[in-house]
């Protein structure tokens, strides 16, 4: 794929991009010597509604962004993978490729490509090596701890350029669901949203995802669903970093399974929280108390430990499992109504939808911050604004709103502005395209 079907035909865009390539390629020579490698990229994402769903087999309807992080590769004739990165906070590593790969210490960046190579390796018997160039800059890399997934973009640049070096041919949605398992090697148990969005979308679009596989098939309902070309997504980073692999993702994860555990105990059909679609809420929430404790669970026969298979939890944790009810379930049909807005072109629906669900993830997942909170007041006093939410895993990150072309110069200019004089943090705001979901670019030579 051409650099312009990527980016666009704007040629001051187009160019800074050709710069971009050519200051990567110059790294990875400089790492790793001169000859022919092959050059791939892998969007962010921003999601538009339907937060903390897709680890319930939920609804979600996120955006690729032309945001990406570039991943440069050359192939190695044994299973050794060499890493280096465009900057200098992350240090070159190696590992070999296999089935067993030992992690690097909790957080180090090259945990994520571990995790990918490992799951190539596994499941697909990826044996060939390869060495690496990674570049994630900006400006037009993505931010990384402000929820635009950056990290599952390593991980899907990862398995893309694994995949072309061993000669693989994987279907997306297959590859999609493997790199969210795959990211559960650095101990965050998170769903397939980030993963699909980042293989599977189209420029101008949104993809909806049915974050349930189709029994019988194994494959998930996808659907490009074309956003209004009179209203830019513009998404404001609030400098608040959250990390996933930290226990308050895990917390909600548990808390979500919890109510699942206990839900059951009326409705044993109940595997999810997506399967509570269409039964009444006052039929089961008798059943999901406000706050529950591991020792509580224990004494219902349910085993904490057994319900997050590994993942990272505090030592000790109240889990507010009803509140967590009340926004999955909630969301879920929030996300429908959103993608029956969008096809009607009714913009001030999905406003109003993307509204409530800032609120309920406000209110019922609790992952919003002050800070947050203060750039939604600050963008929705912009006219023709519609619908800022914090999007993402929430606890810091971004926001997004959709803003009317011809207001974008006076939202990008008096947002930071307000949000810097309310709260002393300097806010970064930029203007997104739906771009492209992964793709390998070309092959380069630099003698």
């Amino acid at each position: 794929m051409e650099l312009i079907e990527i980016y666009g035909s704007d040629l001051v865009h187009s160019h800074r991009q050709e710069e971009r390539y050519e200051q990567a390629l110059a790294l990875f020579s400089e790492a790793f010597g001169s000859g022919p490698v092959d050059v791939f990229r892998v969007p962010g994402r921003v999601n538009l509604i339907g937060e903390h769903t897709d680890y319930s087999q939920g609804y979600v309807l996120p955006v690729a962004l032309d945001r990406d992080v570039l991943f440069i590769a050359r192939p190695r004739t044994d299973g050794t993978i060499r890493l280096a990165n465009a900057e200098a906070a992350f240090p070159p590593e190696s590992f070999v490729l296999s089935d067993a790969i030992s992690p690097a210490v909790h957080g180090h960046w090259s945990n994520y490509v571990r995790g990918a190579s490992q799951m190539m390796a596994q499941r697909l018997g990826a044996t060939r090596g390869m060495d690496v160039l990674v570049d994630g800059r900006a400006p037009w890399g993505i931010p990384r701890g402000a929820g635009l997934s950056s990290s599952s973009a390593l991980t899907v640049a990862a398995a893309v350029a694994l995949e072309h070096v061993n000669g693989l041919a994987v279907d997306r949605q297959v590859l999609a669901e493997a790199c969210g398992y795959a990211e559960w090697y650095v101990g965050t148990r998170g769903g397939i949203m980030d993963q699909f969005a980042a293989l599977l979308s189209h420029q101008g679009h949104a993809l909806f995802l049915d974050c349930r596989p189709e029994a019988g098939t194994g494959r998930y309902h996808t659907q490009a669903v074309p956003l209004p070309p009179e209203y830019a997504i513009v998404v404001v980073n609030s400098g608040v970093r959250h990390r996933n692999t930290s226990p308050l993702f895990n917390t909600r994860v548990a808390e979500v399974r919890s109510a699942v555990a206990l839900v059951q105990q009326r409705f044993p059909q109940v595997r999810s929280l997506r399967d509570l679609e269409g039964i009444p809420w006052e039929s089961y929430v008798d059943l999901l108390p406000e706050e529950q404790s591991p020792d509580d669970l224990a004494q219902r026969g349910i085993s904490l430990a057994t319900l997050m298979n590994g993942g990272i939890m505090p030592d000790s944790v109240n889990l507010q499992v009803r509140a967590r009810c009340r926004h999955v379930t909630g969301e879920n049909a929030r996300v429908l109504a959103a993608v029956e807005a969008l096809a009607q072109g009714d913009v001030e629906r999905l406003a109003k939808l993307m509204r409530e669900a800032h609120a309920s993830a406000r209110d019922n997942f609790d992952i919003s911050t002050p800070e947050l909170e203060s750039l939604v007041r600050l963008a929705e006093e912009i006219p023709g604004v519609k619908g800022a939410r914090l999007t993402g895993a929430g606890w810091g990150g971004c926001i997004v709103a959709l803003v009317p072309v011809t207001s974008v110069e006076t939202f990008v200019s008096r947002v930071p502005q307000g949000y810097q004089r309310a709260t002393g943090l300097r806010a970064e705001a930029f203007v997104c395209s739906a771009g492209h979901g992964a793709s390998r670019v070309t092959e380069y030579t630099r003698s």
